[in-house]
């Protein structure tokens, strides 16, 4: 017996002995504000209402029924609903676990013997540990911080299902009214080429203007083919996002002119990133995870105590089972891990590593999101004036065709310079539409950047 002490008190002082490395996620892994300042803001966009900033009401719609059938969605859910069962399996281990068992057994042990009977019933409380060192708390801890975790799991899918369903409106509304530009373009041209055909039947122009003139009808028709084809990928890939069909109203006759999302987002500060964004409290929950399976692979190292126990009754006659002796039983037992390979020493090392790889990607979640916001900041600085230069560039061009068709009409000049100016106007549209395009897309990730988006009931939103 004093030599079994003996072990137990090196067990136990062995593992006082082990440390735990304290590693704090640096401080300074971002700066302090963002590049470009913006001294108006005094919130963040995270705090507005997702259908403030997704204005569309067909956008709003298409949102709400992603969000309920969503596959990667029910996925994240489905993640969070397995952590939250497996913290309510670990927290069972601290309770002890009692069954009820009954058994009659009839034998004939040898040759002249008669036949025996035993009938037995009981309670029987199960090999249950007393956490004496705290191992089975730290455990828990660690559960506990997992299905917090996967529940910040479950908020950045929505955020980022949100997101990506008005990202792919914006890209469909974009595809179609390229469409809609391209067949309005094409539809002039082929009048154009038509009446340079009359004008060379009557002797009033050469071969080059017709050339020229069909070579610019057959572009538009090129572009009008891929046009229609990036429409349907689009609107595939919204349906995809979507989760089913979408009906054939669903999508309006929207356009850019209005602005399917609000693209003036307040920011706030770069700390507020640290409590807005769920996938950084994912990833600094899964650091805490990882530190409290540190703290319980500590605790391996010490000696566990166990309680067994078994009462209930005994007897040769089933019908007086009840009225025969009692038979129990306690066995408290203790165990001390003194060699076991380096097993207990290599879980301890497995997890601070573990400890260091969350520690890395705590930090690299707060620097994602950094510069994520610093983009959708430098996009809301620079959009506004480059949409504003390109309608008036998009205005001049059309001012240029109007003068350059007096201009051939009068027969100043030739019909090249209004090929040339018509060509001008179109891609100056198409830029001044791809602009647009990009300034919601640009919104709609600044939002998602800041945290900003559906949240769960009683969340804010």
């Amino acid at each position: 017996m004093r030599r079994f002490l003996t072990l137990s008190a090196a067990a136990a002082l062995l593992a006082a002995c082990q440390t735990i490395p304290t590693v704090d996620p640096a401080v300074q892994v971002v700066a302090g504000q963002y590049p470009v300042e913006s001294v108006s803001d005094a919130q963040t966009a995270a705090d507005l209402d997702w259908r403030g900033v997704f204005v569309d009401p067909r956008l709003q719609q298409l949102v709400e029924i992603a969000l309920s059938d969503s596959r990667p969605l029910r996925l994240a859910l489905l993640e969070a609903d397995a952590a939250q069962a497996q913290l309510r399996m670990q927290r069972s281990s601290f309770w002890p676990q009692i069954g009820a068992s009954g058994a009659y057994t009839r034998a004939r042990s040898g040759i002249g013997d008669g036949v025996q009977s035993q009938a037995q019933a009981g309670l029987g409380l199960s090999t249950f540990e007393l956490d004496l060192f705290g191992r089975l708390r730290a455990q828990s801890e660690a559960a506990f911080q997992s299905y917090l975790a996967a529940g910040e799991g479950a908020q950045a899918a929505r955020i980022t299902l949100s997101a990506t369903v008005a990202d792919a409106y914006v890209a469909t509304l974009a595809a179609r009214e390229r469409v809609r530009l391209t067949e309005a373009t094409l539809t002039d041209w082929q009048a154009s080429e038509r009446l340079t055909r009359q004008l060379y039947d009557a002797g009033q122009a050469d071969g080059s203007e017709v050339a020229s003139s069909e070579a610019q009808v057959r572009s538009a028709e090129a572009d009008l083919q891929a046009a229609r084809r990036d429409a349907a990928v689009a609107e595939n890939a919204l349906v995809l996002v979507v989760g089913r069909p979408l009906a054939a109203d669903q999508l309006g006759t929207a356009t850019f002119e209005t602005s399917p999302v609000l693209t003036r987002l307040p920011v706030g500060l770069p700390s507020d990133l640290l409590t807005r964004r769920p996938d950084i409290r994912q990833a600094e929950r899964s650091l805490f995870a990882a530190r409290a399976d540190i703290r319980a692979a500590r605790r391996a190292f010490l000696p566990s105590i166990a309680l067994t126990g078994q009462y209930g009754y005994a007897s040769s006659d089933l019908d007086s089972l009840f009225d025969g002796p009692e038979v129990w039983s306690f066995t408290p037992q203790i165990s001390v891990p003194i060699f076991q390979g380096g097993r207990l020493q290599a879980q301890l090392d497995l997890s601070v590593i573990r400890q260091n790889a969350a520690v890395a990607g705590y930090e690299w979640a707060i620097q994602r999101a950094f510069a994520e916001v610093s983009d959708g900041l430098a996009a809301r600085e620079t959009y506004d004036r480059q949409i504003t230069a390109q309608r008036q560039a998009v205005e001049a061009a059309s001012r240029r065709v109007t003068l350059a068709e007096a201009r051939y009409r009068a027969g100043a000049t030739s019909r090249l310079e209004l090929l040339d100016a018509q060509r001008q106007l179109y891609g100056g549209q198409l830029a001044l539409l791809g602009a647009q395009a990009a300034q919601s897309s640009a919104s709609i990730a600044l939002y998602r950047a800041l945290g900003g988006g559906p949240k769960v009931d009683g969340d804010g939103g």
